[in-house]
């Protein structure tokens, strides 16, 4: 058998050189075309939904938000299996779908069927598809210390300057951030006070719902232009948003630095993050 091999090589030299020639070119061709990466995709085909749930327990975040969650993407087409984390004031649900399924086509049915919660779970709360990453997950971690500024300086800064000029690398899907503080006004209310002058707290939420907002107020037009009308009312300090009307009683005027202390705060964190220096 080699032998008649050799013997028809040598007698169709011409042949042989040619096939060769185009074996050689379709591997290059195939090799321009290929999917190449650093790290080869091992991992299976995953969706993860978080959904922070502020103020409530691993208990309560199992039972309002975790188990709804599970219940609504229960019984999706191509889901292999299904784990959940609940701690408190955070639900991660992890969805592992079979291998040949389309991960954009998963996704879109994930967020279709997550579209159905928005009155069933507890209000303010929304449940995200964290972006796609490959399986090589986080590859660069850094930190951010300073001897002048405090956490929640360097936490804005973060968040605001860093973080945007991460995202606009190509190639970036996600970007994390740990540690620092996140800044709030924080409205700590007097109930002696509240009930001195008859006001409940969804009064003061709704006052200072409406003292943080930006509205359009219409406009003005005249033979040359239009003039749009904006308010400028937005509380960006403590001090101004403890100058918000609550009511008018008995000639009175009473703000919300009458019944409650606005102070520059932090929002309570679920994690922690350290630095070696």
């Amino acid at each position: 058998m080699m032998s008649a091999l050799v013997r028809f090589s040598i007698r169709f030299s011409g042949v042989i050189i040619g096939l060769a020639t185009l074996v050689v070119l379709y591997g290059f061709y195939s090799l321009s075309r290929s999917n190449l990466d650093v790290f080869p995709e091992f991992a299976p085909t995953q969706l993860v939904i978080q959904t922070e749930s502020p103020g409530l327990s691993a208990e309560l975040v199992e039972s309002l938000v975790t188990q709804r969650i599970e219940t609504t993407i229960a019984g999706t087409v191509g889901i292999a299996s299904m784990r959940s984390q609940s701690i408190p004031g955070l639900s991660i649900v992890t969805i592992i779908f079979n291998e040949k399924t389309d991960v954009y086509r998963n996704r879109q049915v994930i967020a279709e069927r997550l579209s159905t919660l928005q009155n069933k779970l507890p209000k303010g709360i929304t449940p995200n598809i964290t972006p796609l990453t490959s399986s090589a997950s986080t590859v660069l971690g850094f930190g951010v210390t300073s001897k002048t500024r405090s956490l929640s300086e360097l936490r804005t800064m973060v968040d605001w300057t860093i973080v945007p000029h991460l995202m606009a690398i190509p190639g970036v899907a996600d970007v994390n951030v740990f540690g620092g503080k996140i800044r709030q006004f924080q409205v700590q209310v007097d109930p002696e006070k509240m009930i001195k002058y008859g006001i409940s707290l969804i009064q003061i939420e709704d006052a200072v719902r409406k003292s943080t907002g930006v509205r359009g107020n219409g406009f003005i037009e005249n033979k040359n232009q239009r003039i749009v009308i904006n308010t400028e009312g937005q509380s960006i300090t403590p001090e101004k948003l403890a100058g918000v009307t609550m009511l008018h009683k008995n000639g009175q005027t009473i703000r919300l630095g009458d019944i409650a202390k606005v102070v520059d705060g932090a929002v309570p964190s679920i994690s922690a993050a350290a630095i070696n220096e």
